[in-house]
């Protein structure tokens, strides 16, 4: 993997955990509407290894997933970048936004890699 900065890797955690919670939070309300919440649930746990692959990386914290888990979890999270990059398209220049966005993709990117080369 290739090296980034100290805190390139704390703001992509805390992305990745930002994330999380609003997907955690996004699946509760839809749970509690009645909703369909496969997809989310699918999200939700894609971040969640994703961010257990990158403290994983980083850390050396504890990272036991099976190959097909790390496949299903990369495609996931491959899914999610082309969304992130058109609301970066959409965000006005400097705004927070587009920072928290930029940020959201750097993290998922790292986290993919992370996991592909859990593959190798």
């Amino acid at each position: 993997m290739k090296t980034v900065s100290q805190e390139i890797q704390d703001l992509s955690i805390k992305s990745l955990e930002s994330t999380f919670n609003k997907i955690s939070n996004a699946y509760k309300s839809m749970t509690e509407k009645g909703s369909n919440t496969a997809l989310v649930k699918k999200r939700q746990n894609a971040v969640k290894i994703g961010l257990e692959s990158l403290k994983g990386t980083w850390n050396g914290e504890d990272f036991s997933y099976d190959e097909e888990i790390i496949l299903t979890t990369k495609e996931v999270l491959q899914g999610v970048v082309p969304s992130v990059e058109k609301q970066i398209a959409k965000a006005k220049e400097g705004s927070s936004q587009k920072t928290l966005n930029e940020h959201r993709l750097t993290a998922l990117k790292l986290a993919i890699e992370s996991l592909e080369n859990r593959l190798i």
